[in-house]
């Protein structure tokens, strides 16, 4: 089912992690999905489903990729709970549903548990219902949980206001407790915050109807999975790419890593915090975005990785960042105290944390690089950092138009040096399928240039 709302911070995340802990504890083999570019809730997903929260995106992916994807994520798993993204019908524009939650739930046939804020309302609570019911008759909304209730006799009102308005019934409300709230930052939620899994099961089982919201969702439509990609036997025809991944560096669509090993890749993680050397063998490193600005010192200190990156960009080494992986590329990366910290200098450019501004909205990509064949993708911007503009030469290469589809607007970005590209574009690489196989190609030909180049030291594959 889709567990939607009428705005952000109505409690989705929430209620979706309280329902796949109580779906677990039935023995369930839950698979969890979010609508929209988002990577901290489907970390959180994870974490309580104990498998990879997926990405559902209408406008980064259309409709024939969002249906394989669910198809081939749902061929071992029991029940399907999908997190949408800001309001039921928020999406690329005012205009139509494209990339809203409201589009999904109707290209994969979802009944909707619309997730109510009800913190400071009453009767009113089936006026909002009434007219999310009605905005879309080919929309399903199955059933209501309100959220922040004060009370079991303000749950009787919300309940009864339903009934008598002939609305979807109310299975349940949660109340505001402490115990499973997760902590917010300038991003989202706490990406390594401890999700308090039982306190979120125990409140599924007090206040919702557990059972009669999984008797809303259709029977399991189990698909067939993606065959595994087939694996060549010569080393360089197989590259080896590096996935920054610790506090740092976490933020990656799973579809994006698959897509590289599809194309004949092998993944071997390595924490720039921790490790002092990139993996033996590499000869592609993807830099994923996160929160560098929050570990700033810790990778400044890191010296000996800093000095390894810049030299494997400079000998040909295939180096792709994304957000926080290009504020680790610059030459310096200033946090929000104002203190700036040395980064690899990989590229000519230096990067501030904004105080109080945030970056956010879907971006289409040209890209036309030299080390890659032309081709459009699609993702989204998501980041409180800026570039510092006079800290960017004009003879840099930008082999990147953006364009934001909201605006119309246009702009050159896409930093590159070699076989090294960086951005603050996240691409979702689905979007366009071609670029994982084109990525993977450079690394294999960055992997004859950087032969014999770089020192020996042990790496254990992903």
């Amino acid at each position: 089912m889709l567990i939607a709302a009428p705005s952000s911070g109505a409690g989705k995340t929430t209620v979706a992690l309280a329902l796949i802990a109580a779906a677990r504890r039935r023995g369930l083999v839950v698979q969890p999905f979010k609508i929209g570019p988002d990577f901290i809730d489907p970390g959180h997903h994870a974490r309580v489903a104990g498998r990879s929260a997926r990405t559902l995106d209408g406008w980064m992916l259309g409709e024939r990729a969002c249906r394989a994807s669910f198809r081939s994520a749902m061929a071992a798993a029991d029940v399907a709970l999908v997190e949408g993204m800001m309001g039921l019908f928020d999406g690329v524009g005012a205009a139509g549903e494209s990339g809203s939650s409201a589009e999904m739930a109707k290209w994969l046939q979802l009944p909707v548990l619309l997730v109510v804020d009800a913190g400071a309302m009453a009767r009113s609570a089936a006026a909002v219902v009434r007219g999310f019911r009605d905005f879309d008759p080919a929309l399903r909304i199955a059933a209501v949980i309100f959220n922040r209730i004060g009370g079991p006799g303000h749950l009787a009102l919300l309940r009864d206001a339903l009934a008598a308005a002939g609305l979807p019934p109310c299975l349940g409300g949660l109340p505001t407790d402490a115990r499973f709230t997760i902590p917010e930052r300038h991003l989202g939620l706490v990406t390594d915050a401890t999700v308090p899994i039982e306190a979120l099961a125990e409140a599924a089982e007090r206040h919702l109807e557990v059972d009669a919201i999984l008797r809303l969702t259709p029977p399991s439509r189990r698909g067939v999975a993606q065959p595994p990609a087939q694996r060549l036997a010569e080393p360089l025809a197989r590259p080896l790419i590096a996935i920054a991944h610790d506090e740092a560096f976490s933020f990656y669509y799973p579809e994006n890593l698959e897509l590289l090993e599809r194309a004949g890749a092998t993944l071997v993680e390595f924490s720039p915090l921790a490790d002092t050397s990139l993996p033996s063998g590499v000869s592609g490193v993807y830099l994923g975005g996160g929160y560098p600005e929050m570990h700033a010192a810790r990778l400044a200190a890191n010296t000996a990785l800093l000095a390894e990156l810049r030299t494997f960009a400079s000998a040909g080494g295939l180096v792709y960042g994304e957000c926080g992986g290009l504020m680790v590329l610059g030459e310096s990366l200033e946090d929000a105290a104002g203190h700036p910290y040395r980064m690899a200098g990989v590229l000519p450019l230096r990067t501030r944390m904004l105080p109080r501004a945030l970056t956010l909205g879907y971006r289409e990509v040209t890209i036309a690089a030299e080390f890659l064949p032309p081709l459009t993708a699609r993702g989204h911007e998501f980041h409180a950092s800026t570039l510092d503009g006079p800290s960017v030469p004009p003879t840099l290469a930008r082999v990147y138009l953006v364009r934001d589809p909201t605006t119309a607007t246009s702009a050159r970005e896409g930093f590159s040096v070699r076989r090294t590209l960086a951005s603050y574009v996240h691409l979702h690489f689905a979007s366009a399928p071609a670029l994982a196989t084109a990525l993977v190609a450079a690394a294999r030909r960055a992997a004859v240039d950087l032969a014999g180049t770089l020192p020996a030291a042990e790496a254990t594959p992903r």
